[in-house]
């Protein structure tokens, strides 16, 4: 069921479907609740599933020329006010995993467990703030779809390209649908946002983090920072997948998904 809320002035749009304890889905830069496709469904039968379109992107507004991380986060916490849910597990798909991080941060005592899918703990770094404001520019100067046909395809493992062509077409045409604005607003709050390696140094066993080890965007020298600095998560470490190991291994995905929510 597609819902909208108001939330500061603009709609939010999210999607609610299934019976059962609560799991919250966020996408990543440059998508929308829509590049789950059919993956987040096979967790109806037995879950409430919400996925939310970020302020920026998608269905859901603009807020501001900044879209911090910890607004995005107080943004997620409303939809599940307005539905009266208290707990829920929290799925971050790459940006969606900053904003996963900030939300356990804020309201942990609605945290029953989070996930960073394809994410990191750590802040941008120089290089990265670098590309990011390259990529303000471009979009600036009218270049968005450069951006896109760029970085979509790199989000997919080398080896999977042709195997999930449509999916790569797909996944294009989201961003594409992305406004100038709402991208702008989400690379500035990307790159201002929070350090959370403390949260998950917590040895919280709470948390997994999915690691394809194809993934051109987080290598493994920064998995394995965050599998030392902690012990006590779960890890699901997919052979075949890159950046968007729900479309190119849905079938492992969802198993080890399942196994880390009956361990909560």
């Amino acid at each position: 069921m597609d819902k909208t809320i108001d939330y500061q002035g603009i709609p939010v749009h999210y999607t609610i479907k299934g019976e059962g304890p609560a799991l919250l889905f966020l996408h990543g830069y440059l998508e929308s609740l829509e590049i789950w496709g059919g993956f987040t469904d096979r967790f109806s039968g037995t879950h409430t599933v919400i996925c939310m379109d970020t302020p920026g992107h998608g269905k859901s507004g603009i807020i501001g020329p900044v879209h911090e991380m910890s607004e995005m986060a107080r943004v997620a916490g409303a939809v599940l006010d307005a539905e009266e849910i208290a707990k829920v597990v929290i799925f971050g798909h790459s940006m969606g995993g900053y904003i996963t991080l900030e939300f356990a941060n804020i309201f942990p005592d609605r945290t029953r467990g989070y996930c960073l899918f394809h994410s990191t703990c750590f802040a941008d770094n120089d290089e990265k703030k670098k590309n990011r404001d390259r990529e303000i520019s471009l979009v600036l100067c009218g270049k968005k779809m450069q951006i896109i046909h760029t970085n979509i395809p790199k989000a997919f493992a080398d080896q999977n390209i042709e195997r999930l062509k449509s999916e790569t077409e797909r996944a294009k045409k989201i961003a594409a649908d992305s406004s100038d604005e709402g991208i702008i607003a989400l690379l500035q709050g990307m790159k201002r946002r929070n350090d959370h390696s403390g949260l998950l140094a917590k040895n919280d066993p709470r948390a997994l983090v999915v690691y394809g080890k194809l993934d051109n965007y987080i290598g493994e020298p920064v998995f394995q920072k965050m599998t030392a600095i902690s012990p006590s998560a779960s890890f699901l470490v997919l052979e075949k997948s890159g950046h968007m190991g729900f479309l190119e291994e849905p079938d492992c995905v969802f198993s080890g998904i399942m196994n880390f929510l009956d361990s909560l």
